[in-house]
């Protein structure tokens, strides 16, 4: 179905499989994987990290080895062409502000389903994207 094509699709990646899963669906509403953005937000380093006191490791070192891994990974599951971004911040305005810089026609996200108190108390990243976003959100369950 051509009128589902979209010229720019963001899928943010936790490294979980779920994650991973979310790139079967994503690369049928494309006409090339190169239109598939993936990101993946690092949290800052805590300032009592032994990496952050002694300053063994950057933020850009982190970065590249994340970079690293994902693409391997990738490879892995065959999809070598994908452009991987790798941000340290804030999950859900980083992934809000990455979608709205490529001009993301839409975002492509499992949802871990959990429920009660630890969605209360760690929230749902899903839930935010699909309330701020500036594209459609697709949840996959």
């Amino acid at each position: 179905m051509s009128w589902l094509k979209r010229k720019s699709v963001l899928i943010p990646i936790d490294f979980s499989d779920l994650s991973y899963q979310a790139l079967g669906p994503a690369k049928e509403l494309v006409d090339d994987v190169s239109a598939l953005k993936l990101i993946h937000v690092l949290a800052p380093l805590h300032p009592a990290d032994p990496a952050a006191m002694w300053e063994t490791l950057s933020d850009e070192d982190r970065k590249n080895k994340v970079k690293t891994f994902a693409r391997g990974k990738l490879d892995d599951l065959g999809y070598e062409n994908i452009p991987i971004e790798v941000m340290i911040g804030d999950t859900t305005p980083k992934i809000i502000d990455y979608a709205q810089e490529i001009d993301a026609d839409l975002i492509v996200m499992p949802s871990h389903g959990r429920k009660g108190v630890s969605r209360f108390l760690i929230g749902s990243v899903a839930e935010q994207i699909v309330r701020l976003a500036h594209c459609p959100v697709l949840i996959l369950k």
